[in-house]
């Protein structure tokens, strides 16, 4: 799967959690919560329902500031399956 095909699900994600945000100009560079508004809260139901989209054990590190981080997270534990 590629990192645009990874980003469309996320953004599904994303909107089952935040139905309201605008994601229109979120890219893979879009921080998650300067750009984006997400809190702590808001990032624990997304790493659930990443879990459940992408069939993968979510374990979010501090190093997951942008789009692009959980994109390529989400890659590499696809790749261990």
């Amino acid at each position: 799967m590629d990192t645009q095909e990874i980003i469309n699900l996320l953004s599904e994600v994303i909107t089952t959690v935040k139905p309201d945000m605008d994601l229109s100009g979120v890219g893979p560079q879009s921080r998650l919560k300067e750009d984006m508004g997400l809190d702590s809260l808001n990032m624990i139901l997304i790493a659930m329902a990443i879990e459940n989209k992408f069939s993968i054990h979510f374990r979010p590190t501090g190093n997951l500031l942008t789009v692009d981080d959980i994109c390529k997270y989400i890659s590499s534990e696809q790749e261990k399956a």
